[in-house]
């Protein structure tokens, strides 16, 4: 798409009207690893100050070893965590937020605040769809025989 400068870029509109294709795949490409559930609340945890892996894994509720080691690997990759190894026996690491992820940590926090202050309305949308769904599925089927009840024995036509 062409821009008023007669720029092609990626997206016609927005905030990345105008952006070459090969910088679309990188802002997309880090907005799908900061966007996901688990860097968010990887984030929103360590805004606290610094943590260990334990303490990390207690606090994000629900996210399994796996999951948690591969997120702060690839937080860590994007130079948003920093994570510190001490020579001690046991050995001690902890993660922490750079000024970088600190900076991310500022919008996750309104994300979070939006979500919280809209969670109910955002309820009520879905219950409310899926109301209009299950009734739209009812009203579709209405008059089709059902064909379980067709295939029993006084239904058969055969003899």
């Amino acid at each position: 798409m062409e821009d008023k400068l007669g720029a092609v870029g990626a997206a016609g509109i927005g905030p990345c009207a105008g952006l070459p294709a090969g910088r679309m795949d990188s802002i997309r490409e880090v907005l799908d690893r900061v966007g996901d559930k688990w860097s968010l609340l990887v984030i929103s945890v360590l805004e606290n100050g610094p943590r260990r892996y334990g303490d990390l894994h207690y606090a994000v509720t629900g996210i399994s070893q796996r999951m948690l080691t591969l997120t702060l690997r690839q937080l860590t990759q994007d130079g948003l965590v920093s994570r510190t190894s001490y020579p001690e026996v046991p050995p001690r690491v902890e993660y922490a937020l750079t000024p970088l992820g600190q900076g991310l940590y500022e919008i996750v926090s309104a994300l979070i605040e939006w979500t919280i202050a809209h969670h109910d309305e955002i309820q009520r949308n879905r219950s409310r769809d899926a109301e209009s769904a299950a009734t739209a599925r009812e009203f579709s089927t209405a008059g089709i025989p059902d064909v379980a009840a067709l295939s029993r024995p006084e239904f058969d036509t055969r003899s």
